[in-house]
């Protein structure tokens, strides 16, 4: 069977393909070469699951969306209060690339702006680092979360760095306030790399799934840093992350999230996934037009604003799987959000079926997302595409119809 969230993801993409408003950025070289019609996106959940659709697999350059990670990274490696004497968390409502720093104390006004994540930048592996050394450390870091090794666009970077006169500017007016120490070239130099990190969406995914996941790589497995850490990140992202587009993107979609001039959109649900889309023509604000777009879907669809008060969150959808009778009878329970629909599919595509009915028992359901009821009877259909027959077993109607796409009917157990 067709993994059924993949096909999602693509009807999204699908949705929004003839959205061709905006431009690609032509003040970078590199970027210009960018197909206009790239369209990608990719899911990562908790539980190390990935889903991807379009062009999922196309190499860009990650520039500012890296900024949240290496954040995370000085964060970790220097603590907050450190990381604070060179960046503040509050938003700027000025374009990402502004000479701008806070009147009281002349510090950038949060680490999702240049000149913040030019300072953040300098903290990595020590002030006192060499240019090559600190940028190992940030590759090393940057590969451990997508859990790959990740390479950098060497033209990329040289052409970025040839034409960086505003971030030099940045830089030197930092260096004047003492906040790095480093010459302003190299400053520079160092961050440009930092955005020459070639990514795909299905890596920025997992990426973003670390942070959601209160820094465990959900793939490898892996701890890389702490839960506080990832919370911290996480709140200054959702006010800081888009720009002066920030405030409107926390009421329409209700994410943490980062976008960068190559046309990358990040964003993650804590506790829950990460997602990366990419289109690289550009609205005003230096944010990805269709990538905006399939963001507010998604959170319409599935529910993923973080300040929605429709439903309660559910866990272990799954109560039991009973295969000793004549029928397999999966019994829910609980409340079936997107991510609890996403964990009984897996449950649901992980088993052999012996039996040749399948019966849903929704009976101890409590609640349900729209979202959650649709994928339920989509996964239905599709077993009995497979060749099963299918039932459920609904008191309460939880499933709001037994309609499929198809037009068919769920059949009731107790009709049977």
């Amino acid at each position: 069977m067709h993994n059924l969230i993949s096909d999602y993801l693509g009807e999204i993409l699908d949705d929004v393909r003839d959205h061709v408003d905006g431009e690609i950025p032509t003040y970078i070289t590199s970027l210009t070469k960018a197909d206009p019609d790239w369209l990608g996106i990719a899911m990562c959940t908790t539980s190390g699951r990935v889903y991807e659709a379009g062009d999922a697999e196309v190499l860009f350059t990650i520039q500012s969306v890296s900024k949240p990670f290496i954040y995370a990274l000085a964060l970790q490696e220097c603590g907050l209060e450190r990381v604070l004497d060179v960046a503040g968390m509050e938003p700027s409502g000025e374009a990402f690339n502004e000479l701008s720093l806070r009147e009281e104390d002349k510090r950038p006004l949060n680490p999702m702006i240049n000149a913040g994540a030019i300072a953040v930048n300098q903290l990595i592996n020590g002030e006192d680092s060499s240019v090559e050394d600190r940028v190992d450390v940030i590759f090393d870091f940057l590969s451990k979360l997508a859990g790959r090794e990740l390479e950098m666009d060497e033209e990329s970077a040289v052409d970025e760095l040839e034409k960086a006169d505003r971030n030099l500017s940045i830089a030197h007016m930092l260096r004047s306030h003492d906040v790095i120490v480093d010459a302003a070239h190299d400053a520079v130099d160092s961050y440009t790399r930092q955005c020459s990190a070639l990514v795909t969406v299905r890596d920025l995914a997992v990426m973003s799934g670390t942070l959601a996941n209160g820094g465990v790589q959900p793939v490898t497995g892996e701890k890389l840093l702490d839960p506080e850490v990832c919370r911290q990140t996480l709140s200054v992202m959702s006010s800081c992350g888009m720009y002066d587009a920030a405030g409107r993107w926390m009421a329409r979609v209700g994410i943490p999230a980062k976008s960068g001039v190559s046309g990358g959109l990040i964003g993650m649900l804590p506790g829950q996934l990460g997602i990366a889309t990419l289109s690289p023509r550009l609205d005003p604000a230096g944010n990805s037009v269709r990538g905006v777009d399939v963001f507010e879907d998604l959170s319409t669809d599935m529910g993923l604003h973080l300040m929605s008060t429709e439903h309660r969150t559910g866990s272990h959808a799954v109560r039991s799987v009973d295969r000793s009778g004549e029928d397999t009878i999966i019994t829910l329970q609980g409340v079936v959000t997107f991510t609890a629909a996403e964990e009984i599919l897996h449950k649901l595509n992980s088993l052999d079926f012996v039996s040749e009915r399948v019966v849903l028992d929704v009976s101890r359901v409590i609640d349900s997302h729209s979202m959650g009821r649709r994928m339920l009877k989509e996964q239905l259909q599709r077993i009995r595409e497979a060749g099963y027959d299918i039932a459920v077993v609904d008191p309460d109607a939880e499933l709001r119809g037994r309609q499929l796409s198809d037009g068919s009917q769920i059949p009731l157990a107790e009709d049977l």
